[in-house]
């Protein structure tokens, strides 16, 4: 079993409101990043709350599991990944860790990190584009303690280039596994 950990416990702060909740197509940018996971089939699909844990909540409750980050003001992704990895069910095998503010994040590009894992057993598979990491990325349960008992100032990245080596990168010709929304500028440049 594949698991998504949607990272959605960030503060919005260069946003200036609640960029998950702001409005994309006929839904909200964090829904289209859960329906997009949906439909590449990925088996369950885990939100990590934490700044406007509430509202998020509220949001996701038909659609996705939540778990809180109790640490989300200390603005990492690694305890927002530990947080989640905590809140898995029993029997998965790998996570996807996407991020929540990604909505232009397309279905094939996670079908196509999902594939590589399943047809070459890598324990670590990453999208790219133009040589350039992406979300989401692929971890199997192989490295899971090694993430959990991770501290900062370390961080995801030095994670990823301690196992470089291990890495199997899924070169993709779109650039949405690069792009997210940090501020209005980037929401209005991009909202469909």
């Amino acid at each position: 079993m594949i698991s998504a950990l949607i990272l959605a416990a960030g503060q919005s702060k260069r946003m200036g409101q609640p960029k998950l909740l702001l409005p994309w197509g006929a839904t909200t940018v964090l829904e289209t990043v859960i329906a997009t996971f949906k439909t590449a089939d990925v088996d369950d699909v885990l939100v990590v709350t934490g700044g406007h844990r509430e509202s998020v909540e509220a949001l996701v409750r038909d659609s996705a599991r939540t778990v809180f980050n109790p640490d989300y003001a200390e603005g990492e992704m690694l305890s927002s990944v530990q947080a989640g990895l905590a809140g898995l069910k029993p029997g998965v095998e790998a996570i996807l860790i996407g991020l929540g503010d990604q909505p232009q994040m397309r279905e094939r590009s996670v079908r196509a990190v999902v594939d590589e894992f399943r047809n070459s057993g890598a324990s670590l598979v990453v999208p790219s584009f133009q040589r350039r990491r992406g979300h989401p990325w692929l971890v199997a349960r192989l490295h899971w303690d090694e993430i959990l008992r991770m501290r900062p100032p370390v961080t995801l990245r030095d994670f990823l280039n301690r196992h470089a080596d291990e890495i199997h990168y899924v070169e993709l010709n779109n650039s949405s596994i690069l792009q997210d929304l940090d501020t209005p500028e980037d929401y209005l440049k991009s909202r469909p």
